[in-house]
């Protein structure tokens, strides 16, 4: 009887010892969902903080201020609004149009562009770029010894021009004629407009009288 009570008392303490070991050896990851556990029941019973009236004020003017920055960035880099007075590119604008353009990219032969002389904002049509070679006879244009293929429906003279012609387009620079041509206040009065001094290609036109 004494060696079967010793050995249940072994195996007893054999029992214990291994609960105590797997204890001991716990895997950390249980040990961390533990600790998760407990920590997220304790974070629910927290309540949010409500926002006041403040904090809506701040994320507000936040917003407004990106929105404000984006528009500048837009109208300073890409961009331009204008208002057009006068008729010098009849009938493709008219006056008191609503008048944007795109600022970016490479500026063509035929393009309608708005450009600026002495501070004034004017609009016009490439006719020609640098190194090419602009001869006006009578009522019709010659680029490079071969006439102007446009339609419109205006007849083009050189009578009150400041330039003479044969007038060859420097560098950086690009000829440029009013759609109604008997307004002379394009190319044929200032010369070839820098490409510093061009705001931009017409993208569209908003018509704000006539409709």
């Amino acid at each position: 009887m004494t060696d079967e009570k010793v050995t249940f008392e072994f195996i007893e303490q054999n029992e214990s010892n291994s609960a105590e070991a797997e204890e001991i050896l716990e895997s950390p990851a249980e040990v961390s969902k533990k600790e998760t556990g407990s920590s997220s029941k304790s974070a629910a019973k927290t309540k949010k903080r409500k926002k006041t009236a403040l904090d809506y004020a701040i994320e507000l003017l936040i917003k407004i201020v990106i929105t404000v920055a984006v528009v500048l960035i837009l109208c300073i880099f890409v961009i331009g609004i204008h208002v057009n007075h006068g008729n010098s590119n009849y009938p493709m604008i008219k006056d008191g149009d609503l008048v944007i353009t795109f600022k970016p990219g490479t500026l063509n032969t035929g393009d309608e562009i708005c450009y600026k002389v002495n501070g004034e904002v004017r609009y016009g049509r490439i006719i020609a770029k640098a190194g090419d070679e602009i001869t006006i006879n009578d009522t019709y244009v010659m680029v490079n010894g071969f006439g102007l293929s446009e339609d419109v429906i205006y007849p083009t003279t050189a009578d009150g021009a400041l330039i003479s012609f044969p007038y060859v387009v420097q560098e950086g620079t690009v000829f440029v004629l009013n759609d109604f041509r008997k307004d002379v206040k394009d190319s044929r009065t200032y010369g070839a407009i820098p490409l510093g001094d061009c705001e931009g290609k017409i993208i569209l036109v908003i018509r704000r009288r006539g409709i």
